[in-house]
């Protein structure tokens, strides 16, 4: 009996060292790698009004900028509105790879969080301030196709609006230049997107933990997360263009994405908007900056086109991330797994010679691949049980 005994006792030993040797060791962090991840928060940042745009913030402005970018009235067909293209349940994007205006257009639409965090707007930067990109679709013959003539009669035509913009600039739009009409339902639409911020994620509530040291916390994060995170700021690098609490550094690079949009026909990236920033009556350094100082015109002013702008376009934030597939400037990768796979198995001799140094072929495996998706979904909110 007492050798069956120890047979069986063996065996479960063996048993149990056998599951002990294949069980995960738990993923660690070294101090410096602790101090990487930290610059990742605190969520949310604090915002101040923007000084180019005198309603930024005002309860009356964000109203009707929020009843703006709900109505047809800006549009040429009335036959769309900017939450057409920017669904809140898409991560105020739209869901497809390049958005449907009046005509199809030649980018992905870009999801609106926390953009009072920009300091330059639309994929390819053609604008300074978030009131003055509000411009462009509203004129955009492919997108809305207004004038400021059909803009300032519609608001002005409307009580209601025209009741809204009246409480927000303290005058009439009847009689106004239209241009300034324009301009200030854009100001409008700008202050109702400064709301739009992104609420906290998994990711905040660890990153929150390691800095305080909550052992409950950091174990809470699940371990494929903890891998993904040391791939991202270490083999990956991911943290030298998605850096910050809203991880992007707000810039432009070539990744290697084509930019021909049609036979015969590119999409120019930072290059174009470099240009059209520059030739722009609506830059922060034109006549409608509410900042007489021009404080913040500093960038726009000393910006100038180079040749390794061609093709880059803007990091985007990988915040809430998951509601705003497809990915890139034209959508061109359906899932976040084949947006990984891109870097993974990047093509270098699609990066131009004289711009892009960062980026490396990462060569992930199938498991470095997952955990990084695993990391990457922890960006984005948990869905509010209802």
């Amino acid at each position: 009996m007492k050798s069956r005994a120890a047979s069986w006792l063996w065996i479960l030993g063996l048993v149990l060292g056998v599951a002990h040797a294949g069980a995960e060791s738990p993923v660690r962090f070294s101090d410096t790698e602790k101090q990487t991840i930290l610059l990742h928060g605190p969520w949310p940042v604090a915002t101040k009004p923007d000084p180019s745009n005198r309603v930024s913030g005002a309860p009356a402005a964000i109203a009707f900028g929020r009843a703006l970018f709900n109505s047809s009235i800006l549009a040429k067909d009335r036959d769309r509105s900017c939450a057409a293209c920017h669904v809140a349940a898409k991560g105020f994007g739209d869901g497809r790879p390049r958005s449907i205006g009046i005509a199809r257009v030649d980018r992905n639409a870009p999801g609106l969080y926390n953009l009072r965090l920009n300091r330059w707007f639309g994929w390819g930067g053609k604008s300074d301030t978030l009131w003055s990109q509000s411009i462009h679709p509203i004129l955009d013959a492919k997108e809305l196709g207004a004038t400021p003539a059909l803009i300032a009669r519609r608001i002005a035509g409307n009580d209601r609006l025209a009741a809204a913009y009246r409480r927000t600039f303290g005058h009439e739009p009847a009689g106004k230049p239209p241009e300034t009409v324009l301009v200030n339902v854009a100001k409008a639409l700008a202050a109702f997107q400064e709301t739009i911020v992104s609420g906290r994620t998994p990711f905040d509530t660890f990153r929150d933990a390691l800095a305080k040291s909550r052992a409950a916390g950091i174990a809470a994060y699940p371990a494929a997360a903890k891998r993904g995170l040391k791939i991202f700021i270490g083999k990956g690098k991911c943290n030298i263009c998605h850096f910050g609490p809203n991880f992007t550094n707000g810039e432009f690079h070539n990744i290697g994405i084509g930019y021909f949009v049609a036979r015969g026909r590119v999409d120019k990236g930072r290059y174009g908007g470099i240009e059209a920033l520059k030739a722009s009556r609506y830059n922060l350094l034109g006549p409608y900056n509410d900042d007489t100082r021009r404080s913040t015109a500093g960038f726009t002013r000393r910006v100038r086109q180079h040749p390794a702008n061609w093709g880059a376009f803007r990091v985007p934030s990988l915040r809430n991330l998951v509601a705003t597939a497809p990915y890139m400037h034209d959508g061109s990768k359906p899932t976040l797994r084949e947006a990984v796979r891109h870097y993974s198995e990047l093509n270098e001799d699609r990066l131009h010679q004289t711009g892009e140094k960062l980026l490396r072929a990462l060569r992930l495996s199938r498991r470095e691949i997952a955990d990084l998706i695993a990391f990457l979904n922890t960006l984005s909110e948990t869905p509010r049980r209802k």
